[in-house]
C-alpha cells in the first residue's frame, strides 16, 4: 500500500495522509518528483513504461519519476526512485528541484543529473520498465506528436533541454549537478 502525504496550496503538510488510488479531498494536494537524465551529448534518457501500467500503458517517459511517499522529501524520493527504476544510487541531500510546476492535484518537482550512463549497465525495475534510450529534443517531440510518448506540453520538452545547463529565467546562468 503506498501512501502520500497531503499538502495544502502553499505546499505545506497537513498532518493528513491518503492512500494511492483513493479520491482527493478539496483542497488537498501531493507531491510527485521526476529525474531528467542528460548526457554530454545533450539526450536525455528515457524510460518506456510496461504495457501492464494503469497509467500511460507502453508509452515512453522521462528518465524516472513517481510520488513522494508519506514522510519522504523530494529529494529522497529522487533517490529511492532513480534507485528502483534504474539501479543507479546518487545522492540528493544537497540538491534541490531544478524546478516545480503546480498541476491540478499537486506539486512536481524535476531535478536534473548531468552524465554519461551506460545503459548496458542499468538495473531496470520490471514492475515499471520496459526498456531505455537516449533520445534528444526533436525526437521526443515527434515521439510526443505520434503518440509513442507521454503527452508533456512541447514546451515543458523544450525548456528542459534550453535549462540543462543553468538555472533560473537566465542565459548563462550556471548551476552545478549531481554527481
Amino acid at each position: 500500500m503506498e501512501l502520500w502525504d497531503i499538502y495544502d496550496i502553499h505546499r505545506q503538510k497537513t498532518g493528513e495522509i491518503m492512500e494511492r488510488g483513493a479520491e482527493f479531498k478539496e483542497d488537498a494536494y501531493t507531491c510527485v518528483m521526476h529525474v531528467c537524465i542528460f548526457n554530454s551529448e545533450g539526450k536525455m534518457l528515457i524510460q518506456q513504461r510496461q504495457p501492464f501500467k494503469t497509467t500511460w500503458p507502453g508509452l515512453w517517459d522521462l528518465s524516472i519519476g513517481g510520488h513522494i511517499e508519506a514522510g519522504e522529501t523530494s529529494e529522497e524520493s529522487a533517490e529511492r526512485e532513480l534507485f528502483e527504476e534504474l539501479g543507479i544510487k546518487r545522492d540528493f541531500l544537497n540538491e534541490r528541484p531544478h524546478f516545480t510546476i503546480n498541476f491540478v492535484h499537486g506539486f512536481d518537482d524535476y531535478f536534473f543529473l548531468l552524465e554519461d550512463i551506460d545503459l548496458d549497465e542499468l538495473t531496470l525495475q520490471e514492475t515499471e520498465v520496459k526498456a531505455v534510450k537516449w533520445a534528444g529534443r526533436e525526437e521526443i517531440k515527434k515521439m510526443i506528436d505520434d503518440g509513442s510518448f507521454i503527452p508533456y506540453f512541447k514546451s515543458l520538452i523544450d525548456f528542459m533541454f534550453e535549462s540543462v545547463n543553468g538555472r533560473g529565467a537566465h542565459v548563462n546562468e550556471p548551476d552545478r549537478f549531481v554527481k
